[in-house]
Formats: C-alpha cells, structure tokens, sequence
C-alpha cells in the first residue's frame, strides 16, 4: 500500500484513549450488534495501582460477560507487551496507528459469585472458599491458572440439569425415539462418526443417502471427461482394471446402459469409486496421486481432505490412509454402490476391493441399517458356485443388535 501513514506515539496518549480489543473465552462473536458494551474505569485516581484498571462488561438477552486487565483472570500479556491497532480512513487512505488493551471476556453464571468483593463481603465462607481466596492473594502463578480454570468450568448443577433435560427433550420430539434407537446401535458399533449423512425419515430408499451428498454438482460435473472417458474403454483396458484389484467398477462398466444420462451417471460414479479403491490401497499419498488417470483436481481435493490424515514423516507433510479413514471410505463407496446398483450392492467385491476384512465390511453395513443376503453366483469353468454376501437399502432400516461377547468362567475341579 503506497498511501501515507500518521502514527500517534503512545506518550501523546492517555490510559483512557487506549483502543480495546475483545476475545470471548467460550467462542467467537458472530453478531455484534446483539452485544451491549459498557467499559468501566476505578473511581481511586489517586492510588497509583488502582487508576488503571479497567473493566469491560458485554451484556446481551442470554448472558453476560466480563472481562478486566486486573485480577486472577486478567490476561498477563497485556504487562509483557504492547499492543497497537491501525485505523484506516479509506477517503484518505491514512492510517493512525493507536495503543491497545486487551480484554478476555469470561461468562458470568447467574446465582455465582464472580467478583473479589463479594467474597470478602461473605461472612460464611466454606473452606473451598478460604483456600481459594488465600490463593488469590498469595498463591503462586501456577495455583492461580488452576483457580481460575476451575471457576471457569464450573456450572450451577441445578441449571445444568435442567438443561440436559430441557436439551433431551427436544432431540426425542425432533428426532424420535426409533431414530435414537438406531444411532445408539451405531454409536455402539464404533463406525457412526465415519458413515455419511442418514436421513431416517426418507419417504423413498434413495433419499435415506443422498447422492449429493457423496458427490456434489459441482464434483459431479467436474466427471465429465473423466466419465466419457470410462465409457470408452476397451476389454484389454477393462482385464487391466480387474488386476489392479477393482472388480465393483468393472461389474458396473460391463452393465452400462446403451446412452443416455444414465449411462453418463454410471460411467463417472465408476471413475470416482475407482480413485476410492485406489486411494484405499496407498499407504503413502504424493501429489501425483490420480493424474495419470486424469482426475481433475476438485475430485483429488475432495478425496485427500476427506478419505487421508497429514503425518510429519521425515521432515514433511505426508498424507495416508490410516485404518479409520478406510472404513469411512468403505462406508462411502457402499452408499455409491447402492446408487448404481438400484439400492442393492456387493459386499463380498467390496471388502476384496479395499482389502478390509469382510467382518468389518459387515458392521459398516449393519450400521447404515442395510439388509444382507446371500446369493450364489457361477465361479470357474467347472460350474462351482460361490456365495456372494449382499446388501440392500430397504424401508424401514434394519435394526441389529451389538453382539457382545461373554466369557465363561472356567470351572475348578
């Protein structure tokens, strides 16, 4: 920036010209305008450690904060360091650079004392009470911070209860006691924070896991050339897919409508479920990952955000597939399959294809409340048959039991 600045030194400043600076303990400030401020200053201008002290009070219809450069809970940069804040008068294009303060606003719970004189004032103190009023006074720093994250975390129990309860309340009314039941199962099996958004209230089995959910507009149209391209490719393309151990996308190539928008759904939910089962099998992630097949970059940005970790190995950044990030990727590409196979995936393809157990692929499964059979296909010149373990998206959700194993006692002879 080219304009000039006028900087306002500090000694031709006074202590009440100081800018303020605000940081609220318990989140950030979305709406301002839902806030009063009021700033108070000690009436004691005589006594040298007194007439600076200051204290900001924020008010709004739910609760109220306060926060002071004095106390306990002051903030102790504010003694260590100087703060400045610049203005900028975008007619001029000059900025005035003034001191600042800082101030951490803390909540007040209502019914509890916050502030030092009326705990001096209270005559019937408990013993916690003393302590913690002999640390404010001649405790160390250390006793201090823990004082004061203590009061910071303590809540009424009254108020708190009835909030829980209050809060309960409302998730039963809004969600129903059948939909809790089921997210306590999943919850139960250890998966639910790793499966895609559920909507138990579907009127139809294709609304229970949107699609847009797993692949946006924007991502969907981004497959365009990218799903052209897998619509046209050869059988000898096709057995090379097949070695490289995807056989769910090839299932679905060699089924591909005859034209159409259909056809073109297929063709780039096959290219993104591809790069999945890709993904699934890399232990160390480069930033070459998918050029080769073409993925464009919002699909490759998508995918390392939200199937990998960053880990510090050797000096950099490294992205990898670590064994929860499979199973939230296993429980993706079972709602994508569900969508090209008419709500009806396999199972047994898919936990070969990203090299999961098929017991783990089954409590995925059980958690997203699908229906599993079994159905026997052709394997081999020989006629032998093998059973195939399916799943099937069907309304109402199916509900399953954890199974919790119990231990015998050996008996003492």
């Amino acid at each position: 920036m080219d304009a000039n600045c006028t900087l306002v030194c500090c000694e031709e400043e006074r202590e009440d010209d100081k800018a303020v600076i605000v940081q609220f303990s318990n989140g950030n400030l979305r709406n301002t305008q839902q806030l009063d401020f009021s700033f108070y200053k000690n009436v004691d201008e005589t006594n040298p450690r007194k007439k600076n002290r200051r204290m900001l009070v924020a008010e709004s219809q739910r609760l109220s904060y306060v926060g002071s450069n004095f106390g306990t809970e002051s903030l102790k940069c504010n003694n260590l360091c100087k703060y400045y804040v610049g203005v900028l008068n975008k007619e001029t294009m000059r900025m005035e650079v003034h001191s600042a303060q800082l101030f951490n606003m803390q909540p007040v719970i209502p019914g509890e004392s916050s502030t030092e004189n009326d705990t001096s004032q209270n005559t019937d103190l408990t013993y916690r009470e003393k302590v913690d009023s002999l640390i404010e006074a001649f405790g160390t720093n250390k006793q201090k911070r823990a004082l004061s994250s203590r009061r910071l975390n303590q809540v009424g129990s009254e108020a708190l209860q009835s909030a829980v309860a209050k809060a309960a309340h409302s998730i039963i009314d809004q969600k129903g006691l059948k939909a809790l039941q089921q997210e306590v199962v999943q919850s139960q099996s250890g998966v639910s924070h790793y499966l895609p958004p559920c909507y138990h209230d579907a009127d139809t089995p294709q609304h229970v896991y949107l699609f847009d959910d797993i692949l946006s507009p924007v991502e969907y149209d981004a497959l365009d050339a990218a799903g052209s391209k897998m619509a046209a490719l050869t059988p000898e393309e096709l057995q090379n897919i097949t070695d490289g151990g995807c056989h769910s996308v090839v299932r679905h190539l060699e089924s591909l409508p005859r034209e159409g928008v259909a056809r073109e759904r297929q063709a780039r939910c096959a290219f993104y479920l591809l790069m999945m089962l890709k993904l699934a099998r890399q232990r160390h992630i480069n930033r070459k990952f998918g050029q080769e097949e073409g993925c464009p970059r919002i699909i490759h940005t998508k995918l390392m955000r939200t199937f990998t970790v960053e880990t510090f190995n050797n000096g950099r950044v490294q992205n990898v597939v670590s064994t929860s990030m499979r199973v939230k990727m296993a429980a993706y590409c079972l709602a994508l399959l569900l969508h090209m196979g008419d709500m009806t995936s396999d199972l047994t393809l898919l936990h070969r294809d990203l090299g999961v157990t098929e017991k783990r692929i089954v409590e995925v499964a059980k958690s997203m409340g699908l229906t599993l059979v079994r159905h026997g296909c052709v394997k081999g010149d020989d006629g032998a048959t093998a059973e195939n373990r399916l799943a099937t998206l069907v309304l109402p959700l199916a509900k399953y039991q954890p199974f919790i194993e119990i231990r015998k006692r050996k008996k003492m002879h």
